[in-house]
């Protein structure tokens, strides 16, 4: 059992960086696949970023390339979102998710845990 909290949301100007953190519990953390997904009102919830157990490969959503890094410390139990040149179209609740599966697997059934949420907001 996995259980995952996230911090860091806000309210930010378009152009502007954000940093997210999700703090796990349980002793197994560093054997996840650890990813970050969004949903926006109305929308359906998908995927942002993952990154590998040893944190030596990550895969990003096209949307998010080159602005948004994904990083982990296992001796922290913690993945961490760096945003940078955020646009309005960024503003969703960001979720943090472990999965027992490849850091391939994009989609949400692919994740086994999830955390509550935290809301990105970026005004234009």
């Amino acid at each position: 059992q996995v259980q995952l909290v996230e911090s860091g949301g806000g309210l930010v100007q378009a152009g502007g960086s954000l940093r997210l953190s999700c703090a796990a519990s349980g002793r197994t953390f560093s054997s996840y696949v650890m990813g970050w997904f969004r949903q926006a009102p109305g929308k359906e919830r998908e995927f942002v970023a993952a990154i590998s157990w040893s944190g030596a490969s990550t895969i990003y959503a096209d949307s998010v390339k080159g602005r948004f890094t994904i990083s982990r410390d296992n001796a922290k139990s913690t993945v961490t979102l760096q945003m940078n040149s955020l646009k309005p179209e960024d503003t969703a609740v960001y979720y943090c998710a472990a999965s027992r599966n490849s850091v391939g697997r994009t989609t949400t059934p692919a994740y086994d845990y999830w955390g509550q949420g935290t809301q990105v907001t970026v005004s234009s």
